[in-house]
């Protein structure tokens, strides 16, 4: 069996479904993992929901924030904006069960030696605590009051994690965490605002994976959500948002030996060169 990992699809319907006929990957036997964002920014973020979602058991997907952003505009929570191209989920007939299937997607998923998660985690959280914290967020989204869950999200303040926090405070600074690192201190304070290269990284900030008292070194992250880092492989980290709807390319990269696949994409996101 093997596992195709992909970066940020953000409504990249046509270029997703080019990389995955360009995969060697066999339905009945291999998997498809997807790092979040499947939605926003592309003009095809209804097809790729409907896809994701019907791969069914052979899909793995972990929110993003884009994701949850849509959940919170489809609730009434935050406005669409304008730059925003998911209207056609929030008016088509089979909304509601897109959603539902969305808001029950995990914010982590651990699998041997692979974690998947959109963003990253913090330096002080080892895999088992990570994977704990994730669940508390998850379970909450899942029930009844996942409304009231996914205001706190987006209305809450935000603050530094420490394991004393409680409630909504809490969930939303798990979910910050999860789903918008990039860089932050050894003491793993984010910096929300960052999202260029690396060599623009301000003063005491580092890429979170490049802590050296991380305490995830016993497996190998996969992660999206840095378009500006591009595709990024190192023994621990796998970064694979390589920028799709930046006029750059989607990226799958098989697990087990690290083969990558790409498709070209121009400023819009769709495939330079469309399959024949």
């Amino acid at each position: 069996m093997a596992i195709y990992a992909f970066g940020d699809i953000q409504g990249c319907y046509t270029a997703l479904r080019q990389l995955v006929a360009d995969l060697p990957w066999s339905p009945e036997t291999d998997r498809l993992w997807f790092v979040g964002d499947l939605v926003n920014r592309g003009s095809e973020s209804l097809a790729v929901l409907r896809y994701v979602k019907q791969l069914g058991d052979r899909a793995v997907v972990v929110l993003g924030n884009h994701d949850l952003y849509l959940l919170a505009v489809a609730e009434g929570i935050l406005p669409l904006r304008p730059r925003d191209t998911f209207k056609d989920v929030l008016t088509a007939p089979d909304r509601e069960e897109l959603l539902h299937w969305l808001r029950h997607r995990p914010l982590l998923h651990q699998e041997q030696h692979h974690v998947l998660v959109h963003a990253g985690l913090l330096p002080q959280w080892t895999i088992t605590e990570a994977a704990a914290l994730a669940r508390e967020v998850e379970e909450a989204l899942r029930g009844p009051a996942y409304r009231s869950v996914l205001h706190g999200l987006f209305m809450q303040e935000r603050r530094p994690w420490s394991d004393n926090l409680a409630g909504q405070v809490r969930m939303k600074t798990i979910t910050d965490a999860l789903t918008r690192l990039r860089i932050c201190t050894p003491a793993g304070e984010i910096h929300y605002t960052f999202k260029g290269e690396v060599k623009d990284i301000p003063p005491g900030y580092k890429p979170w994976f490049e802590l050296e008292q991380r305490k995830q070194d016993e497996a190998t992250l996969v992660c999206g959500h840095w378009s500006a880092l591009g595709l990024h492989l190192t023994p621990r980290f796998l970064g694979l948002d390589s920028g799709c709807v930046w006029g750059r390319s989607l990226t799958a990269l098989r697990l087990d030996d690290r083969t990558v696949f790409q498709v070209r994409c121009d400023a819009t996101g769709m495939p330079v060169t469309p399959s024949t």
